[in-house]
């Protein structure tokens, strides 16, 4: 009897969620389909343009301007040069002499 409520409890929160993942897509869409129209010339001739996107604040710089440049820049360590790294950082570390 307690495993059927669990699958009942189960089914339900997952048809919430299916449900609230399609709320959002369909959000979405809607929001980018949005278009402004504004008049180009004073009689009925229209140009379309979008709407503007707002822009991430960790996307600006210190003056407010978009940063063209790559924030995270990886490069790939063999594994024993990142055990000998963290084997340095340990070994300088305040309390690393008493504990030995």
């Amino acid at each position: 009897m307690l495993q059927i409520l669990y699958i009942t409890a189960f089914t339900a929160l997952s048809l919430l969620a299916v449900r609230s993942l399609f709320k959002s897509m369909i959000s979405l869409a809607q929001s980018e389909a949005r278009v402004i129209r504004k008049p180009r010339y004073p009689h009925n001739q229209y140009q379309s343009v979008t709407a503007p996107r707002a822009i991430h604040p960790e996307l600006l710089d210190e003056d407010g301007n978009v940063t063209d440049e790559p924030l995270l820049v990886m490069r790939s360590l063999s594994f024993e040069d990142a055990r000998d790294r963290l084997d340095r950082l340990y070994e300088s570390s305040p309390g690393h002499d008493t504990i030995k």
